[in-house]
């Protein structure tokens, strides 16, 4: 049976290290990463969450269909971190553009994760909690990324708040979870 923790939280509140000390405990680990190399600051970026995770995990790159990567996860696969889910959804805005389209993808995703053979670890940013954005395209994508992940969280088993470096569980207890 899968078990689903979700963590989320602000920019670098300690998400990713989070998750990957989830996952650190088992021995055949899947990283699912999202974010393109759109540019050199982007590339810095994600050469670091490589080395911080080092040779230990498989790394399958999905920019925009999350939902075929779960699917694709090999039978072997103990755990499966998804990274992260706010980049992912601003992948989606860039391509599909069409908030309906995007609503497919999501649901789709949500579906996958219902049905996963292994453990998940999703990481998302909380995007809400600052002040409203200047325009229409960034007050879409905010409203975007909180219904995303209020609907994974409802979905997930342990649900976790990252605040400066601090775990705090939302929703179940990840001590006996992981």
């Amino acid at each position: 049976m899968n078990q689903i923790i979700f963590v989320t939280g602000g920019a670098r509140s300690g998400k990713s290290s989070f998750a990957l000390d989830c996952a650190s405990k088992y021995k055949n680990r899947v990283f699912i990463a999202t974010a393109k190399a759109i540019d050199k600051e982007m590339s810095d970026r994600i050469q670091a969450h490589k080395n911080q995770r080092g040779s230990d995990y498989k790394t399958i790159e999905k920019p925009v269909n999350l939902s075929q990567a779960i699917s694709d996860l090999e039978n072997n696969v103990e755990i499966a971190v998804i990274d992260c889910l706010t980049v992912w959804l601003g992948n989606l805005f860039y391509k599909i553009k069409e908030l309906h389209l995007i609503q497919n993808y999501i649901d789709e995703f949500a579906s996958s994760i219902r049905k996963c053979p292994c453990k998940l670890v999703i990481v998302s940013n909380e995007v809400g909690m600052g002040i409203v954005p200047g325009n229409e395209l960034t007050r879409q994508f905010r409203d975007q990324a909180g219904n995303l992940n209020k609907k994974i969280a409802q979905i997930a088993d342990t649900v976790v708040l990252m605040v400066s470096g601090i775990s705090v569980a939302i929703k179940g207890n990840y001590e006996n979870v992981w």
